[in-house]
């Protein structure tokens, strides 16, 4: 009679633990809270980037990862993604990187301009940086220089609020 007691009482015990809250292994610690914000943009064959507007408070430390999800070789087809500063002429930008293939697109003469760039990547690469939002608010432009890319669309904004 004892036992037929005790097994129900046991069985409600087991189910109250299952149920019970329980902190999780991986609960972020107030360090990783802290670091940059993460943006993935991928970029492909196609010429586009997945996202053309970011938004970001000013002073924000910001992680861009960009991945090459095409086929064609990094010779025809490269991606890279550059934020310049606000009043960049963007056109006479992309016109300088056009003529800047020994440093992949990044034109030397245009170096003032650019506030972070990632390398030149090939199919299925990455590449990540990371950096702190400019503190005036406005729409800091981005774009992919390899040649005929901006031209095409590859381009978006970064909005500082």
């Amino acid at each position: 009679m004892k036992i037929r007691l005790l097994l129900p009482t046991l069985l409600v015990a087991l189910l109250v633990t299952a149920c019970g809250k329980k902190e999780s292994a991986t609960t972020a610690s107030p360090a990783t809270q802290s670091g940059p914000r993460t943006v993935e943009i991928t970029a492909g064959d196609n010429m586009k980037f997945n996202l053309s507007r970011i938004e970001a408070k000013a002073g924000e430390e910001l992680k861009v990862v960009l991945t090459n999800i095409g086929s064609q070789p990094k010779e025809v087809m490269g991606h890279n993604w550059i934020l310049l500063k606000l009043g960049t002429e963007v056109e006479a930008f992309d016109r300088a990187a056009a003529q800047a293939k020994a440093t992949d697109y990044i034109p030397a003469d245009q170096q003032a301009q650019i506030i972070v760039h990632t390398k030149l990547l090939g199919p299925r690469k990455s590449d990540e940086v990371s950096f702190t939002v400019p503190s005036a608010p406005g729409e800091y432009p981005f774009l992919c220089s390899f040649p005929g890319h901006y031209q095409v669309g590859m381009k978006g904004v970064l909005v500082v609020r």
